[in-house]
């Protein structure tokens, strides 16, 4: 086992220090929960009637006689959602898969699955990230009725996953398998696809040429191919221990796809309490998890929302992670892909030059990833750096290719794209904010420029289309943190400031939102905290301050005489009441949310303190 990066270890020596009380306390209550044996016993008889009613004859026999383990099946199915339509078909699979393997299966519950590329721009977008908690409580839901051993959680994008990671994660003592449906085979390239992007911002094309583009790239079921959250999630389930091996980036509706499907059924059964491998969720996300899953975020220019979402995961297991480890890791581990929109390929070119086997084996042998860890599969990490293939009665993992089939897609360790993860936390008077720039060319990474002041993102459009957007300036957006307005993405901006920056202005955006998980080419300080309804430095900003963003220095400022910036009041945000889109219903979200670099956790009690 090659000896361990000494950051790597810091880092994780760190976070598991600072988390020793709140870990504690977590593992003695996985411990306490396990410890009360098979969950239905306790049940009373019209409990039991009551939860096994409508199973078919011969899985109710086996309920009613206690002695097969009981497996719950949650899904974010739905079939307006090409990510997830695919997983219409997996709860008879893994059922019989299940029944193959011992045991029962029965679907638990649905969880919502909202899409960011439905709703970028739109009202909606202001439920995309509570979305997330309301994923984490449905699972509890889902699960409440205490009759289940173990879970397998079926969903893919954006808030989805994590959602139902922190929802598994509070049912910490049972073992689950994460069962992702894969990404759409590839259509329209990246680059032309942000190209017609950029000509309808400029007037040059219309919608119907721009509809037609946008087809021809989300043209079937699956997930999008770009790397944004959705991807990352698949990256992370997997370089954390919760996938099967490999199981990522198979296309949906393939004979591997189903195989990978059914074998995630079998294995649940296999690592439950009954038996040798048992595998409990809270052991599986430990603080070395979180650290690999850290490491895979940045080896491979992954979303930003996961300074986010990584933190409020970490959380429900009694870790305590903050951006600082974020960005000294970043520090140490090389960037080894280019995909779009850090490069021109897709997932599915990443899955074909190498894909996750070669990526985990090049980390774990650089010495960047913990191997010894404890996954779904069994065998600690090294496990993963295979991949699987059909064979006879099912799936057999094999090695992962030895070198990448396209150096310009993915690159091993002693040749890579750039030398760090590209993941920045900037500090200054104006608070503290993360950027990413794996897709930010080099003469980008420094702006100091004039702001320009907006309350939302249709006011910076419209500026846009009026032609007043013109020299060098940084864009600032505020009032879109948590509390605000539910923090929603403003990815909607990046056509047009893409475009501003290639007729050769300088411009940066700085926001206390987010903005999106395919960050791109334009320098973002996002997630900036405080956030300026909870009195953060955002709201001092006047139009004409310069603002300094500096990647390379990890400055945030604004460059106005201290005297005179403290004099300033901070202006008053605009934050009445919110309603359409069913906005109303999440105000005690908004009124309880954290900060962004707590994870924006609406859970009482779930914070914790530095």
């Amino acid at each position: 086992m090659p000896d361990l990066n000494a950051i790597v270890e810091q880092v994780t020596d760190r976070i598991r220090e600072r988390s020793q009380g709140s870990r504690g306390d977590y593992l003695r209550r996985l411990d306490a929960a396990a410890a009360e044996g098979p969950v239905r016993s306790s049940l009373s008889c019209t409990n039991l009637a009551h939860a096994f009613a409508a199973a078919p004859d011969g899985d109710k026999a086996a309920l009613k006689g206690l002695q097969r383990p009981n497996v719950g099946i949650v899904s974010a199915y739905n079939d307006m959602l090409s990510a997830h339509q695919p997983l219409e078909r997996f709860p008879a699979l893994l059922k019989q898969a299940v029944r193959e393997a011992g045991g029962t299966a029965q679907f638990a519950g649905g969880v919502p699955a909202m899409c960011d590329g439905v709703t970028q721009g739109q009202p909606g977008m202001e439920l995309s990230l509570f979305s997330r908690d309301v994923i984490a409580m449905a699972t509890g839901v889902a699960l409440s009725h205490n009759t289940f051993d173990a879970g397998l959680c079926l969903g893919v994008c954006d808030k989805i996953v994590p959602g139902l990671l922190i929802g598994a994660l509070h049912f910490g003592h049972l073992p689950f398998v994460f069962v992702p449906a894969g990404p759409m085979p590839s259509g329209m390239p990246n680059d032309e696809k942000a190209r017609i992007r950029g000509l309808f911002a400029e007037g040059k094309v219309g919608r119907e040429a721009l509809l037609e583009s946008e087809s021809q790239s989300y043209h079937g079921p699956g997930t999008c191919t770009f790397y944004g959250t959705a991807n990352s999630n698949q990256m992370l389930m997997e370089v954390m221990g919760l996938h099967l091996p490999g199981a990522a980036f198979v296309n949906p509706n393939t004979p591997l796809r189903d195989a990978l499907t059914i074998s995630a059924g079998h294995r649940v059964v296999e690592i439950m309490a009954h038996g040798d491998a048992y595998t409990p969720v809270g052991r599986v996300i430990s603080e070395q998890a979180i650290v690999n899953g850290i490491v895979g975020l940045l080896a491979t220019g992954g979303s930003t929302n996961h300074t986010i979402h990584l933190i409020a995961i970490a959380r429900a297991a009694g870790i305590h992670l903050t951006w600082d480890d974020f960005h000294a890791l970043s520090a140490v581990v090389p960037l080894l892909t280019r995909i779009y929109p850090n490069g021109k390929a897709d997932v599915n070119h990443f899955h074909a030059a190498g894909g996750m086997g070669l990526l985990v084996r090049e980390l774990l042998d650089a010495g960047l990833l913990h191997e010894d860890v404890m996954t779904v599969a069994g065998g600690g990490l090294r496990a993963y750096t295979q991949e699987p293939v059909l064979a006879e009665g099912g799936v057999q993992w094999q090695d992962a290719p030895d070198r990448s089939a396209d150096p310009d897609v993915l690159r091993p360790v002693a040749e890579p794209f750039d030398v760090d993860g590209g993941l920045r936390v900037l500090d200054g008077n104006l608070g503290r904010a993360v950027v990413k720039v794996s897709a930010v060319n080099p003469e980008h990474r420094v702006v100091e420029a004039p702001a320009r002041v907006f309350e939302n993102q249709q006011a910076v459009l419209a500026a846009f289309r009026a032609d007043e957007l013109t020299g060098d300036f940084v864009c600032v957006v505020r009032g879109q943190g948590p509390r605000a307005n539910g923090m929603p993405e403003l990815h909607k901006l990046t056509p047009e400031l893409g475009v501003l920056q290639s007729r050769g202005q300088k411009v940066a955006l700085v926001t206390d939102g987010r903005m999106s998980g395919a960050s791109g080419k334009v320098p973002a300080a996002i997630h900036l905290t405080p956030e300026w309804v909870a009195g953060g430095e955002i709201g001092r900003i006047r139009d004409g301050d310069i603002i300094q963003l500096n990647t390379e220095t990890g400055e945030l400022n604004a460059q106005v005489p201290e005297s005179e910036w403290f004099a300033r009041e901070i202006a008053s945000p605009e934050t009445g009441p919110q309603h359409g889109m069913g906005r109303e219903m999440f105000a005690h979200f908004r009124a309880t949310a954290s900060g962004a670099e707590t994870g924006a956790v609406t859970f009482p009690g779930q914070e914790m303190s530095p």
